[in-house]
């Protein structure tokens, strides 16, 4: 298969960096996304990962770089919006570029996004995460974007540009670089359909459209790929770090407490070398 990797890992905090290098040192192609700064970049002082006492989050974040870069791993810039299991792989949509894996991480550290009511019910029918994916299908047809990430302005003004009618939907006073586009200030707390998208509830009032292009910086990981398992708030891992979907493992801050750097470093490893043994396998 064309373009096929071993492993794609979701995330490049330290559970993906240690996966990815643990996978690269069992011989395992890998391919690596991210499209945000981790949160240990912002810890002032860390004095409880063995090896190196009193260190900035930064300084140890980058160190961690240094090793993958160091193994010729290299951080790809993306968002990853959809992963669709295929018999044996994956097909990984990363803001509509696809990519493909026998095996896929996920390591995007602690989730805060919760879904919207309606949101899983409507995904695929108008509730869209991914503009420059499923712009095209709306041309001529009334859309909300609901500003969540800081490039949803660039979206909207995509999507506005290819002929799509776009009313931006945000808490934050208009963005000045906005094209002509009608501005409602507000929050969506619901999304209105049966079995398409047909309108969006901002509390006070609703705006009737085809579409909501929903544009996190993160997506819940049950929108991420459909029948994932969690327990409570985080995805729900056995001890090889598997989830319930067979070949999809999940590390870090994601899978649970306690939310430290030497448990999502070592989660990082458990999930890799697994994976890693588990292509071994299938392959002899």
């Amino acid at each position: 298969m064309e373009n096929l990797v071993d492993i794609i890992i979701v995330g490049a905090g330290p559970a993906g960096l240690s996966a990815a290098v643990n996978a690269l040192a069992r011989g395992k192609t890998v391919r690596i996304f991210s499209n945000r700064e981790n949160y240990l970049s912002k810890a002032e002082r860390v004095d409880n990962h063995l090896g190196f006492y009193n260190i900035s989050g930064k300084e140890l974040m980058d160190k961690f770089k240094e090793h993958a870069e160091a193994m010729n791993i290299k951080i790809e810039e993306g968002k990853v919006v959809n992963i669709l299991p295929m018999g044996n792989s994956f097909m990984v949509n990363i803001n509509g570029e696809i990519a493909q894996s026998k095996k896929v991480i996920l390591t995007m550290g602690i989730s805060n996004v919760k879904e919207l009511s309606g949101e899983s019910k409507l995904l695929g029918s108008g509730v869209s995460y991914c503009a420059t994916c499923d712009g095209m299908l709306y041309r001529g047809k009334d859309v909300v974007v609901w500003d969540q990430s800081n490039d949803a302005w660039e979206e909207a003004n995509f999507l506005q540009g290819i002929g799509v009618n776009v009313t931006f939907v945000s808490k934050k006073p208009a963005p000045e670089n906005l094209n002509n586009i009608n501005f409602v200030k507000g929050t969506i707390t619901e999304i209105i359909g049966s079995n398409s998208v047909e309108a969006v509830n901002l509390g006070n009032e609703e705006i009737n459209c085809n579409a909501v292009f929903l544009l996190r910086d993160a997506i819940a990981p049950t929108s991420l790929i459909e029948g994932l398992k969690l327990n409570g708030n985080f995805i729900d891992v056995n001890k090889n770090m598997e989830t319930n979907i067979e070949g999809v493992y999940a590390a870090g801050d994601i899978t649970g407490r306690p939310l430290q750097l030497s448990k999502a470093v070592s989660e990082g490893l458990i999930a890799a070398q697994h994976a890693a043994l588990q292509i071994d396998k299938k392959e002899r």
